[in-house]
């Protein structure tokens, strides 16, 4: 089953980040093989500001992908402010490793579609050369539609969240966003 997790950051922890850096991609090196897509997010006013870190992992159950979320070390720490946890359907079928857009180029975001009432974009987009990652988020079961996330290259923000039919949910959030882990 796969899932997205985002991380938010607690206002102000970005020096204990830099501090956990290390136990952070230690901890994340333990998940290579379920690992579909990971990064950090950063404010869209000025791109610097980090504000949380998305996973995408294939795991065996809603109680792996707590225990997942729960145990990653900025958790643990305090830097983490809550943590967003959604059953998530790999839509396009890769990992970001085989995004034809390479790791560098262009601006990328993280979009999130927050549900409300009855299904949406649910088809991936035309543009998927441009998608790094694309899918439903679900409830725990995969019964319910909770929303959909996306990470995207684009040309600005509103490029991004114009991915989704923005009308139809309760809430788009739309974060800058660069591909993770050991360079």
């Amino acid at each position: 089953m796969e899932f997205l997790v985002y991380h938010r950051d607690r206002p102000g922890s970005l020096p204990l980040r830099r501090e956990l850096l290390e136990a952070h991609w230690s901890y994340m090196d333990r998940f290579e093989k379920e690992m579909i897509a990971r990064g950090p997010a950063f404010d869209v006013g000025d791109g610097e500001k980090l504000v949380g870190s998305v996973h995408i992992v294939d795991l065996p159950g809603p109680e792996a992908a707590r225990a997942f979320a729960f145990g990653e070390p900025a958790y643990q720490a305090g830097a983490i402010r809550d943590v967003l946890i959604r059953r998530w359907r790999n839509a396009l079928e890769r990992t970001m490793w085989d995004f034809p857009g390479g790791r560098t180029g262009g601006d990328r975001f993280l979009v999130l579609g927050l549900g409300q009432g009855e299904p949406v974009d649910l088809e991936v987009p035309e543009n998927r050369d441009d998608l790094v990652a694309y899918g439903p988020l679900l409830s725990d079961d995969g019964s319910a539609w909770l929303g959909t996330a996306a990470l995207v290259r684009a040309a600005d923000a509103e490029s991004a969240r114009a991915l989704l039919t923005v009308d139809r949910y309760a809430d788009v959030e739309v974060y800058s966003w660069e591909f993770g882990g050991r360079r």
